[in-house]
């Protein structure tokens, strides 16, 4: 019986290519001299350090632009409130989404039975695995769970016959 999984992973690697890209940058840059301007990574955490709100908005598109550059979503990454941090400069934590939450999965689940195609979802832990008897039925569920519109970057794997 013809399967396939829907999951949502984000490349690890590129993601430090283009930190260290955008650090070196950083490094380079006129705008930035003197500043203590950074980015790194921690787990599935970047860090941003800036001394104000102008260069963290700098930074952030610098960033944005290498992870572009990279052929990273963007939409990967949830940006969360900048906060103040020691001698007066901002910091900013970024999230890295990894895997499908259990809302999105049953929401992907409801549509899915919505369409009364004749396959079957499962919810595996972070992935979505959908199996069907034709192989036309899983590109459509394919083609209904792109219409959805969902913000978080979805690959659609496993293809099996």
């Amino acid at each position: 019986m013809p399967s396939f999984d829907i999951v949502s992973r984000t490349n690890l690697p590129e993601v430090d290519n283009a930190l260290q890209g955008a650090s070196r940058e950083i490094s380079t840059r006129y705008d930035f001299k003197g500043s203590q301007c950074s980015v790194e990574r921690t787990e599935s955490v970047i860090t941003i350090r800036a001394d104000d709100e102008f260069k963290l908005k700098q930074v952030q598109e610098l960033m944005k632009g290498h992870m572009g550059k990279r052929k990273v979503n963007i939409a990967a990454f949830d940006f969360a409130k900048p906060e103040d941090a020691s001698g007066n400069s901002l910091r900013q934590l970024v999230t890295i989404k990894q895997g499908i939450d259990r809302d999105l999965a049953q929401q992907i689940v409801k549509a899915v039975k919505g369409a009364k195609l004749k396959v079957q979802t499962a919810i595996q832990g972070d992935e979505l695995r959908v199996s069907g008897k034709k192989r036309d039925d899983l590109q459509t569920v394919i083609q209904l769970v792109k219409d959805l519109k969902i913000k978080q970057p979805l690959q659609y794997v496993n293809m099996r016959d």
